[in-house]
Order: C-alpha cells, then sequence, then structure tokens
C-alpha cells in the first residue's frame, strides 16, 4: 500500500496517480461498518480497472475545530489504523492532515482539490459523510459538486440491535468495560500496544509477578477491572489475566495514578523495554480493595482460572 501524508495546500498532480476508487471516512477502530465502506471500494476498484484508495485525517478533527484543549483517545492510533486498512487490500492511503487551513474549505474546494484533483474516479462513502467547512458538504450535495467528474456510492448504516455500529458506540463500550462487545463490533478483539516497564514489584512478591505496561496516551484503555487477555511478545501470543486500575489495596486514595499489569501464564523471562500488545477478552470483574493480602492473592487465583478457562476455549 502506497502511503500519502498531505499538508494543505497539496501539490500532488492529478497526472502523477492512476484513476482510484476513493474511500472517505476518519474510520477509527476500522469497525465492521468501516470494514463495509473500505470494502466497497476495493470491489468497485477491482469491477472499473482502477487503485482503491482510503482518505482519512489526522488529527482527530474535534482538536482542531474544538474551542476548548481535547485529549482524543483513539480505538487505532494512526500506524494502527494503516496496518488494519493494508490488510483490506487498499491500493492507496491519504492522510490528510487536518489543520485550521484544511477545514476552512467549503465543500467544492474540497471536492476540487482532495478528490477530482487526486485523479479519483468514484467515490464511496457512508450516508452520513460530511465535507468542506461546517461539514456543509453531505452525500446528497455530492452529484452537485462532482462537476460530473466521478461517479460515487452511499454505503448505507450497517446496524446491530437496531444500533448503528459506530466508533463512538464502540469507544463508549470499552469505557465501561464491556471489551467483549466492543471486539464483536470490531470484528476482532480489541487491542493495545505499549511498553513493558518497571513497577514496584509487589506481584512477584505475592507470588503472581506481573509485566507492567504503559500504553500511549492516545491509545483507550478499558475500564479500570480485571480481564482475561492475550499478550504478544517478540511475535509469540501469551494468555494472562490483567489488572487495569489504581491498586485500592496498596495506594493511597488520592494517588490517582493507572496501571496496567498483566500476569503472563507459564512466563519467566524479563521483558523489560520489548513493545508489546495486549488484546482484551473479557472482563471479568471489577477492580476491588481487599482486606489484606491473603484475600487478594486468594481473588488474584479465582481470576487467574477463571481467565484460562475462558481463553481454552478460543485456544
Amino acid at each position: 500500500m502506497k502511503i500519502y501524508t498531505l499538508h494543505h495546500p497539496h501539490n500532488i498532480e492529478k497526472s502523477d496517480l492512476p484513476p482510484l476508487v476513493m474511500a472517505l471516512g476518519f474510520f477509527d477502530g476500522v469497525h465492521l461498518g468501516h470494514q463495509q465502506v473500505i470494502g466497497t471500494a476495493v470491489e468497485k476498484a477491482n469491477q472499473q480497472g482502477a487503485k482503491s484508495a482510503v482518505m482519512t485525517f489526522d488529527p482527530h478533527p474535534s482538536i482542531v475545530l474544538g474551542h476548548k484543549h481535547k485529549q482524543v483517545q483513539y480505538i487505532t492510533p494512526l500506524e494502527e489504523k494503516i496496518k488494519r486498512i493494508e490488510l483490506l487490500g487498499v491500493d492507496y492511503f491519504f492522510v490528510v492532515r487536518f489543520t485550521s487551513s484544511f477545514a476552512a474549505l467549503n465543500p467544492q474546494e474540497f471536492i476540487d482539490s482532495y478528490i477530482i484533483g487526486l485523479n479519483v474516479r468514484h467515490v464511496v462513502a457512508g450516508f452520513d459523510y460530511t465535507y468542506g467547512r461546517l461539514g456543509k458538504g453531505t452525500m446528497e450535495t455530492l452529484p452537485f459538486h462532482s462537476r460530473e467528474a466521478f461517479t460515487f456510492t452511499t454505503v448505507e448504516k450497517l446496524e446491530d440491535s437496531e444500533e448503528k455500529i459506530s466508533s463512538t458506540r464502540i469507544r463508549q463500550l470499552l469505557n465501561e468495560g464491556e471489551v467483549a462487545e466492543a471486539s464483536r463490533l470490531l470484528g476482532r478483539p480489541y487491542e493495545v500496544k505499549g511498553t513493558v516497564i518497571h513497577g514496584d514489584k509487589r506481584g512477584r512478591k505475592i507470588g503472581f509477578p506481573t509485566a507492567n505496561i504503559e500504553v500511549e496516551q492516545e491509545c483507550l484503555v478499558p475500564q479500570s477491572g480485571v480481564y482475561a487477555v492475550k499478550v504478544k511478545i517478540k511475535e509469540e501470543w501469551y494468555n494472562g489475566v490483567c489488572n487495569i486500575g489504581y491498586r485500592p489495596t496498596f495506594k493511597n486514595p488520592d494517588e490517582r495514578s493507572l496501571s496496567i499489569e498483566v500476569h503472563i501464564f507459564d512466563f519467566k523471562q524479563s521483558i523489560y523495554g520489548e513493545e508489546v500488545t495486549v488484546k482484551w477478552y473479557t472482563r471479568l470483574r471489577g477492580e476491588q480493595k481487599f482486606d489484606g493480602i491473603e484475600a487478594l492473592v486468594a481473588q488474584i487465583d479465582r481470576d487467574k482460572q477463571k481467565a484460562i478457562d475462558y481463553l481454552k476455549k478460543l485456544d
């Protein structure tokens, strides 16, 4: 997949690109609805003897358009999004830097420069896609703005339980700890990358050594609690049980620092500094405060067994 990062105004000539069928959207999560839009573009490109393309934006438009500083947590940060979209068989990927000058383009200017100007012959987008300043361009206005230079396909909403499959809905499910349901709408287990860092090594002292994982700020971490997970270390996957939380048994309640600790089953290697991937499968329970170490150890033992039983069904 060929990747372009475009800064407004871009300097790509139409003649530099083959005829394209372009899927448009932000595509955070690359969930089942997004996959339908992108898959339609790939299929149309094959039918028309053109190349398939996806156009997305970075950062999230709300960061530029919002009046207050906003920290956006992504289901798929850009690097992960690129990887997921490439797996769908896309030929070209365009990342447009979403700046105030780009946001100021009126709908016709956007179409002229970023669709017609990039040799797009057919556009595929969801029914609710908008473009141009204040989102005034819609799929209804697209025929007018197209200047008859391209055709288009509108993909209707993909529903699940009479609700639209959306990034907002998946984000909400993750914030509620409903990782199994979120994964179903994504079409794969939810995953996050992070780096193994030194912790206070309390887990080791009580017989459950853990890998402390630091994730990037922009990654969405599920609600605090205990989860059955898989961890990828140096291309190998291992089963484990993960605690996301503030360690209330040990911590002063005034010290609010989130930790992600994974007890990896049958694993004894030192992996400090390694980049790992965590896949969340199901939430076993919420975070609790225990009266003492013995009660905590007994509960961790039960959590571990539940995670082993759950993950065994998947293997």
